[in-house]
């Protein structure tokens, strides 16, 4: 209940500070555009959906001790040396360039970076035009005068290639969503793993609003440059709907994932601490696991990992000798929980 009271207090409160910017951005709604109005209400309703849900997951006693160790680790002074190097290489494998991906998969890989970077550039676009931080006017020898925040920030020719480049920014980024989720649309009709598991509410509806999103929001722009306005409305209208949708669901769909991935750079730090860091790699330094004698995490996410399951009263202590869960490698584990199933099931198990 006090964690559900806290992240409802967190939620109302960033829900009123982006209020607030939208209206000082917007020089007390002078340069918010009205049309614009129900993509401003879902995003902010969405906004403390994401700061309520994320706030919940974050204060859970396994992600609390993930994070407050992170953080930790990441303002020791002792360590500060070794997180020069594996910050920045963090962030490249896990955000940037989702090396992590293209080890498993290079048309995974293709299909992440291509749905991130779509989904980030629009975002990135459309927010700031959303709230009526960016607007441009025109001027005198056919030049566009960008503002932000009601201050002047450059200007530019609108037939150059930066004018060309900022009003078709959406019309890239819906290409790059277009080539992402065609491949796992492509992924999720064939591949029988997927099949299996997947919801249609979860996994596929998502992706179904945002290829929406992408065809409609070029549609938009065929309509303004080759159909003479033709059916602008209609489609503008759908455009906001399907947007508005997708919005509403990001804090509660597959989506949300985005949001919680960057919380993955103090998993790194947290479980790598003392250890000359290969990228989650366990290393000679650790613990080692009592069955094969595999290197563990560090010792402090051992002991934490302990003591979380303490809290959660479950202890996982294997009786006759054999310690605790959490002192067995992820496949030893495996091996155990199958041995346990063999021995309890028989041939039934096979």
């Amino acid at each position: 209940m006090q964690r559900r009271l806290s992240a409802g207090i967190l939620s109302a409160i960033t829900g009123v500070v982006l209020v607030l910017l939208i209206f000082l951005g917007s020089r007390g709604l002078k340069d918010f555009d009205s049309a614009l109005i129900g993509y401003a209400v879902a995003t902010v309703v969405a906004f403390c959906a994401l700061v309520y849900r994320y706030t919940i997951w974050i204060t859970r006693p396994p992600t609390w001790r993930y994070f407050k160790g992170g953080w930790a680790n990441f303002l020791s002074w002792k360590n500060f040396r070794r997180y020069l190097t594996l910050v920045p290489k963090a962030w490249w494998t896990d955000i940037i360039a989702q090396t992590f991906i293209w080890r498993r998969s290079k048309q995974r890989w293709l299909m992440h970076i291509t749905i991130f970077y779509g989904v980030l550039i629009s975002l990135l676009i459309t927010l700031p035009l959303t709230f009526g931080w960016f607007h441009f006017t025109l001027l005198q020898g056919n030049n566009y005068q960008m503002w932000f925040f009601g201050l002047a920030v450059f200007q530019f020719p609108i037939e150059a290639g930066i004018g060309f480049s900022l009003f078709h920014g959406l019309d890239f980024s819906a290409a790059l969503l277009i080539i992402g989720l065609a491949i796992a649309l492509w992924r999720r009709t064939r591949d029988a793993g997927l099949l299996i598991t997947q919801r249609f509410g979860f996994d596929l509806m998502p992706l179904l609003l945002l290829f929406a999103i992408a065809v409609t929001g070029l549609a938009l722009t065929a309509s303004s440059l080759w159909w003479e306005g033709r059916f602008y409305w209609f489609i503008s209208l759908t455009h906001q709907v399907v947007v508005v949708g997708w919005l509403l669901s990001l804090p509660f769909g597959k989506f949300f994932h985005i949001v919680e991935r960057p919380a993955s750079i103090g998993v790194t730090l947290y479980q790598t601490v003392n250890q000359d860091v290969e990228h989650y790699g366990p290393q000679p330094q650790t613990g080692r696991c009592a069955r094969c004698n595999e290197a563990l995490p560090s010792a402090q996410f051992v002991r934490d990992l302990t003591a979380t399951l303490g809290d959660l009263n479950q202890r996982y202590d294997l009786g006759q000798d054999k310690g605790l869960l959490q002192e067995y490698c992820p496949t030893c584990k495996r091996v155990l929980r199958g041995t346990a199933y063999y021995q309890l099931m028989g041939k039934k198990f096979l």
